[in-house]
Parts: structure tokens; sequence; C-alpha cells
């Protein structure tokens, strides 16, 4: 969708607009809530009942997950997708499911049978001391055998890497084109600068939304020792973003997309 109006420039937080985030990364959920179902099925060895998604934000998956049943919780350093998550729950019957919290410092009442995390949210921690205590934080979190899918983008040391990706959504006259592109890499510091947009078009207006994120870099060995550093977690079996239960990957010096099975020790 054009409208031929120049586009009202805004440098702002994409998490700021839940709407439009639910919009375009909320359209695929699908996939994701067939994968996480199969490996409940075949990665655990109990009823999988309780949830927990850490940085969960506008809860896409989370409120699939509890129309089929499940008792689910999240939580989310943005207060906009906070609300934006407990507002969908109470329309839809339920309790407010989010709460405003860190990943990286998070203490549950209850213990979960399983946690997942699945695009990428675990690259906006900023050091090794808070991706471990993130992983800590699940691992106490979790019951004996409880699985943790935690979903990233790896960074090759061999091949070309992915360095843009675009998705676009639309829900009536709301469309939404997204733009994520890489900025540059400082593998020194483990950063990579990342330009993301999102341009949103109504019938009469056009407005594009602009931020720029650091995103920590991990290669695969980099990514292996991080999980050694956490005993309480095993890594059990490894996918690609394709999402296929019987297609498990290898990891190599080439692999981008993964999805890390863990299990509770």
């Amino acid at each position: 969708m054009t409208t031929g109006i120049t586009p009202e420039i805004i440098q702002g937080h994409l998490y700021n607009y839940p709407k439009y985030y639910d919009l375009i990364f909320g359209s695929d959920w699908k996939a994701e809530f067939q994968f996480l179902e199969s490996c409940f099925a075949r990665h655990c060895d109990r009823k999988v009942q309780r949830l927990f998604e850490p940085a969960c934000g506008t809860g896409r998956l989370m409120i699939k997950l509890a129309e089929a049943g499940y008792d689910v919780s999240g939580n989310d350093l943005n207060p906009h997708a906070v609300q934006f998550c407990n507002d969908r729950f109470v329309r839809r019957g339920f309790e407010p499911a989010a709460v405003i919290g860190d990943m990286a410092d998070f203490k549950l009442k209850r213990k979960i049978d399983a946690a997942f995390n699945m695009i990428n949210s675990f690259r906006h921690l900023p050091s090794e001391k808070t991706a471990r205590s993130h992983l800590e934080c699940v691992a106490n979190s979790l019951v004996k055998g409880g699985l943790y899918l935690l979903g990233l983008h790896l960074t090759p040391t061999k091949g070309n890497r992915i360095e843009e990706e675009r998705w676009s959504a639309r829900r009536g006259n709301l469309m939404v084109n997204s733009h994520m592109w890489s900025k540059g890499l400082n593998l020194k510091k483990r950063e990579e600068a990342i330009g993301m947009s999102f341009d949103v078009y109504t019938l009469t207006r056009h407005q594009r939304i602009v931020e720029d994120l650091v995103y920590r870099t991990y290669t695969a060995a980099q990514m292996k020792r991080l999980l050694q550093s956490v005993p309480a977690l095993e890594v059990i079996q490894t996918y690609d973003f394709v999402y296929s239960i019987d297609d498990p990957i290898e990891i190599g010096t080439q692999t981008e997309d993964v999805v890390f099975v863990l299990r509770k020790v």
C-alpha cells in the first residue's frame, strides 16, 4: 500500500508501538506454535502445562497457547508491550498474564514445565554476565526435565551472512512494512549495530518509525561456551527457523538461525 504522502519520520522505540509490532511479528505465529507443541511432545517426559516467556513483548504466542489450554505467563521491560498483552488477555476472557520485569533478573512463584524465547530477544542482553544470569533464572524456574526453547541468530565465521530482512503484514486498512538491516559488526566488542524501521500505512497517512539497536553477537563456539557455563541446562537438540521437528540441524561455522532445545538437568 502506498499513499503518495511523504512519510512522517519518527525516531523512537519500536516496542512503544505494540499494535504495529504485533501485526508484523504476530501474523506468522502458527509455525512457531506447532513447533513448540511438537517439542513438548518429543523432548519432554512430563505433561507440559505451565509455560513462561521471558521478554514476551505483546504476547503474540502466549495468547495462542492460553487459548489452547496452557497456563502461561511472561515478563518484559516495555510497559507498552505488557499493557497490550494484558489487555488482549482480558478481552479474550483470561487474567492478565504479563508483568514488567527483566529477563536477566526474575524469580517465579511456581515452577514451570517449559519456557520459550523464539526470535532473538536473547541478543538484547548486553554482556556475558547478563546472558548467563538469564539462563540461570530460567533454569531455576524449570522443573527437573523441563524445557527451554531459545531461538537466535548466530554470527557465522564462514560464508556470507544475512544482512537484512523484510516483513509485511496487513489488517483491514492498516499495513506495516518492516525492514531490519545490519549497520556493522564489531566482533571485538561482540556488538552488531542494527537499523530497524516500520513503514505504517493507512488510507490517509504514512509514518516511518526508525530505531537503532545494538545486539550482542554469538558465534557457534561462543554460544557453546556460554551454554556450558550453565550446567543446569543441557542442549538436547537444535533446529533452524524452518521449525521442522523431524529435521534437526548440526551447528557449524555457517549456521545462522538456530533454536536450542535446552533441558533442566
